[in-house]
């Protein structure tokens, strides 16, 4: 059996596939570029605008009341949805796993993760605004919904990558399922299941900004409403509020990991 080493020379080196298929991607970005309306005037003219926008967002204004209330709510909804979605999620994950359970059960798993997984927040959101009505719950049952997929997914993975071995000694001793799981499955799997959480957890507090413009709770609303009385100088404020909560958020990420490791 041969192996062919591939070095810089014969990765870019001018083959026919190669000069075909970079015709074939130029000819669709510009058919692509056409199709959408894409024009420099449109560019020029855009940036224009986008300049004399900005200028309204000086000085921000943080004196309104709306905002504080709005920061809670959403970080409460974050943390919320993460603590049901991850409740939610490790049960499937483990039904998931190919190395735990025969295939017909990881097919039904893996088929509520892809569920899970295909569909955005705030289509979620819409829906969760519909069945439920305006406010938090939406935004937790949307959040709480893209986490199982997450977190499922993710969590699923490194299980079936942890060492039989341990699993097999546990067995040995005549242990149950549930003590399987205890002792050969999350001692392995532990350290990058904290990462999960706290990369969803914060995730989820960008997310709950996002939901918010739909009704589902959180600052969202009350950015979205700014936008509507052309108050840019309290979108301003809002947006600078939002980066400061996200940044806290990566700061808490980052401590929790240190201390759970």
């Amino acid at each position: 059996m041969t192996s062919t080493t591939v070095t810089r020379a014969t990765f870019f080196a001018p083959t026919l596939g190669k000069r075909l298929a970079t015709i074939a991607l130029l000819v669709y970005v510009v058919y692509a570029a056409a199709t959408l309306g894409l024009s420099l005037d449109r560019v020029e003219k855009g940036i224009g605008y986008g300049a004399r926008f900005l200028a309204g967002f000086f000085p921000p204004n943080f004196t309104e009341t709306d905002i504080l209330p709005g920061l809670l709510e959403s970080l409460q909804i974050a943390f919320l949805s993460s603590l049901f979605g991850t409740a939610l999620a490790i049960p499937i994950a483990v039904l998931a796993a190919r190395n735990l359970m025969p295939a017909w059960v990881t097919w039904i798993a893996r088929l509520v993760i892809i569920f899970c997984r295909s569909f955005h927040p705030v289509i979620i959101a819409i829906i969760a605004v519909k069945a439920v009505g305006f406010g938090a719950l939406a935004g937790i049952i949307a959040l709480t919904f893209a986490s199982v997929g997450f977190v499922g997914k993710l969590l699923s993975e490194a299980i079936e990558e942890i060492s039989l071995k341990q699993i097999e000694a546990v067995r040995a001793t005549g242990a149950s399922f549930m003590g399987v799981i205890a002792f050969g499955v999350i001692p392995q799997v532990m350290n990058r299941f904290i990462g999960f959480v706290a990369y969803e957890t914060d995730s989820n507090l960008r997310n709950s900004t996002m939901v918010g413009v739909v009704g589902a709770g959180g600052i969202g609303g009350t950015l979205f409403s700014a936008f509507q009385r052309f108050d840019y100088s309290f979108v301003a404020g809002i947006i600078i509020c939002i980066i400061g909560l996200v940044m806290i958020g990566e700061v808490l990420q980052i401590y929790v990991k240190r201390v759970f490791r």
